[in-house]
C-alpha cells in the first residue's frame, strides 16, 4: 500500500499497489513512450522513493495538484496505547488506509514477540481499505492474512487488544464481501480493544497504558 524504495510491495503489511506506474505498459507490450527516459520518481525529504501524489481518504491516488487527505508521517514514536488510540480514531473516521500507516510504525517499533501482532493489525486495516474500495478479492486476502497473524495471541492478548473480536469481525466481513460492492469504511470499522469506547481508548492512552 505504501511506496517503498526497494520494491512495490508494502514491507510491513504485504499488500501490493493497486495502480501501475504512470506510463507503464502491460507485460510483453511496448508503447511509443518506451524509448523515452523513465519519469523522475517522487522522493521524500530524506531522498527515499515516496509517491507525492495526493490521496483520498482511502489512500487512492489523485491527480497532482488535487486536494487530498494528508498521509500519516512515518517514524512517529508512540506507545502501544497511543498507536491503538490513533489507529482507532482513523478507523472511526473512515480512513483505514491511514490507520494502517500508524500500525506499520507500531510494527517497526514492536519487540520481536509482538511483531506479527502489529503486522496482523495493519493487514486487517488494509483489508478494510480494499473492502471500502470495492475490491472484494484484495479485501478477503488481507483480512484472512491479518486474522491468521493475530490468532496466536488470543490466549494472552497484550495491550487489551480484542483478538477474538477482531478475528470474528474479519470473518464476518469476508463473508459479506462475496458478490457485494464497497462497504462503508467508518460504519464497518472494528474495535481494536476489548473494552472501552472512544473516550476510554483516549483515556487509557493518556494514562500511558
Amino acid at each position: 500500500m505504501r511506496e517503498r524504495p526497494r520494491g512495490a510491495v508494502c514491507e510491513h503489511c504485504g499488500a501490493g499497489p493497486e495502480e501501475t506506474a504512470a506510463g507503464e505498459a502491460p507485460s510483453g507490450a511496448r508503447s511509443p513512450a518506451a524509448s523515452r527516459p523513465a519519469p523522475r520518481r517522487d522522493r521524500d525529504e530524506e531522498g527515499r522513493a515516496r509517491n507525492a501524489r495526493p490521496r483520498d481518504g482511502l489512500g487512492r491516488p489523485l491527480p497532482y495538484g488535487a486536494p487530498g487527505v494528508a498521509r500519516q508521517p512515518e517514524g512517529v514514536p508512540r506507545t502501544p496505547a497511543q498507536s491503538l488510540a490513533e489507529a482507532q480514531r482513523l478507523l472511526d473516521d473512515g480512513m483505514p488506509f491511514h490507520a494502517h500507516e500508524v500500525l506499520e510504525d507500531a510494527w517497526k517499533a514492536a519487540p520481536e514477540a509482538e511483531r506479527e501482532l502489529w503486522r496482523g493489525l495493519a493487514q486487517l486495516a488494509v483489508g478494510l481499505t480494499h473492502a471500502a474500495r470495492g475490491n472484494a478479492v484484495g479485501g478477503t486476502a488481507l483480512l484472512d492474512r491479518g486474522a491468521a497473524a493475530i490468532a496466536p495471541y488470543a490466549d494472552a492478548a497484550p495491550h487489551g487488544i480484542d483478538i477474538a473480536g477482531l478475528t470474528a469481525w474479519a470473518g464476518e466481513l469476508t463473508g459479506r464481501l462475496t458478490g457485494s460492492g464497497a462497504v462503508p469504511a467508518a460504519e464497518t470499522a472494528p474495535r481494536l480493544r476489548a473494552t472501552g469506547d472512544k473516550a476510554g481508548d483516549l483515556g487509557g492512552d493518556q494514562a500511558g497504558d
